[in-house]
């Protein structure tokens, strides 16, 4: 007897998360969920193809109707949302309400705060809310959870990440591997990180720094975005000196996107234009997301950690590279597959019992080796050595 799956928003990575529940989830159902009919149709098709399987239904409906939420999805086994993340806390709601496990690909650390205000009410339940699955919040802290646990003492641990085009295009020289929503939400605000034991919060876009990669890659920038590290510094508050998380982009883009936040751009108060209230950030995803938005990306997904301790007894430095590509043989962006398949893959194991019960963050759910054995079973490529 397997088990029944529910994806709400059948977009990029919804569809890669499907699939996965297809390959390695022992599926015999998956729901695809969304209110758009176009891309329902459109991951059905792909889905049907990759995997030759019929167990595949879809349901369109508005994810503000939460009464046939609940009447669709009762019986399912976990859920995936894949919408954005303002969405996730009554998404918890509803799998609360039905008994079932519940992964999101989260991305707003106080959206992450109001879940775990729910802990209580999952555990009653018996299901495992995990918030803030994908690629970065996700696999990253999951990586370097497994390199926090090989150190016998940890001191700093730095982690960088990027989805980024192979083929970049002046004159912004990147384009988009999943919600706009999200872009603008990392590049906004505050980001968390350990210094000196303690949580700090660091302005996004700051700290620019550079870092060489090899072949084509060369040299790339990296800067403080917000939600990388999730909750992430608070666990390891006091049993770490330095951990920080930066994204990487192509030379000058932070120059760009910096002036765009510094004209407020990124804000979400609405303001008055010529007697009309607007948002800026609404106005600005406006005009920004066609000029950076392809159909066909063939993309690099990057996580490079660096850290250092005290390992058998001397000191110790560590990298992990972890360079993923579009994949030609499924038509998947390594932005699908690093963000789509850890979400998967931690609502695949919830189901098998081995996640505690609750609202538990993400860095506690599954033991960073576990999830690293899990990836690199997909095919994921991961490297790493000790200096």
């Amino acid at each position: 007897m397997g088990f029944n799956y529910a994806i709400i928003g059948t977009g990029r990575q919804g569809t890669a998360s499907a699939y996965d529940f297809a390959k390695f989830g022992d599926a015999d159902k998956i729901l695809l969920i969304d209110s758009n009919e176009e891309a329902l149709s459109n991951s059905l098709a792909k889905l049907k193809k990759l995997t030759s399987r019929s167990i595949f239904e879809t349901i369109a409906i508005d994810i503000n109707d939460t009464a046939g939420l609940i009447e669709k999805l009762t019986g399912v086994n976990a859920i995936v949302s894949g919408v954005p993340y303002y969405f996730n806390k009554s998404l918890t709601e509803v799998a609360i309400k039905i008994g079932a496990n519940f992964v999101d690909f989260g991305g707003n650390t106080d959206v992450v705060k109001e879940q775990l205000g729910l802990d209580k009410d999952a555990k009653d339940a018996n299901i495992s809310v995990i918030p803030d699955c994908g690629m970065d919040p996700g696999l990253n802290i999951s990586l370097i959870m497994y390199i926090f646990e090989i150190f016998d003492k940890p001191h700093s641990i730095k982690s960088y990440g990027a989805g980024l085009t192979q083929f970049p295009k002046p004159p912004w020289n990147f384009e988009l591997t999943f919600h706009i929503n999200g872009l603008t939400n990392e590049y906004f605000g505050k980001a968390l990180f350990l210094r000196d034991n303690e949580v700090e919060e660091i302005s996004c876009l700051s700290e620019l720094e550079t870092i060489q990669f090899p072949d084509s890659l060369g040299e790339l920038e990296a800067a403080v975005t917000s939600g990388g590290l999730s909750t992430l510094p608070y666990t390891l508050k006091g049993k770490l000196k330095i951990l920080e998380n930066k994204t990487l982009r192509y030379p000058g883009h932070w120059q760009q996107f910096k002036a765009f936040s510094d004209l407020g751009l990124f804000n979400t108060e609405p303001i008055e234009v010529d007697g009309v209230m607007v948002s800026p950030r609404a106005f600005y995803h406006k005009l920004i997301e066609h000029q950076i938005s392809a159909d066909n990306t063939k993309d690099i997904g990057i996580i490079r950690i660096f850290a250092d301790g005290k390992k058998s007894g001397r000191d110790s430095r560590y990298e992990l590279e972890l360079i993923d590509y579009f994949d030609q043989e499924t038509g998947f962006t390594a932005m699908q597959r690093l963000t789509g398949w850890h979400a998967s893959t931690m609502a695949i194991l919830a189901n098998k019992g081995k996640v505690k019960k609750g609202v538990i963050p993400v860095e506690n759910a599954i033991p960073g080796r576990e999830i690293k054995v899990e990836m690199e079973k997909r095919g994921i490529k991961i490297k790493e050595k000790f200096y």
